[in-house]
């Protein structure tokens, strides 16, 4: 008989679970969200092109490429186009 006495308290203890169970859930699923997202996330464009010249820094120190080879493909990673055309003059 304790269970029913003050009634009127059921529906308030009701009310906060149910509300207490939404939070939960939706920061479960946020979570999730977030974890998938930064796992799958893609690499942006400036770190691809700092990792591109990070990578023919490394070629010219290691001699596999001459300083006429760097300075060309320098100017192509610069223009941002892989059709072969190289913009002229030389990237700072």
């Amino acid at each position: 008989m304790m269970f029913w006495y003050g009634g009127h308290w059921m529906w308030w203890q009701a009310t906060l679970g149910w509300v207490g169970m939404i939070v939960v859930l939706g920061l479960l699923i946020l979570g999730i969200y977030a974890l998938v997202r930064s796992t799958a996330r893609k690499p942006e464009a400036g770190e691809q092109g700092s990792n591109a010249d990070r990578i023919l820094d490394e070629r010219l120190a290691r001699g596999e490429i001459d300083a006429e080879e760097y300075r060309r493909l320098r100017d192509l990673i610069g223009s941002g186009r892989g059709d072969g055309t190289v913009r002229s003059g030389t990237r700072s």
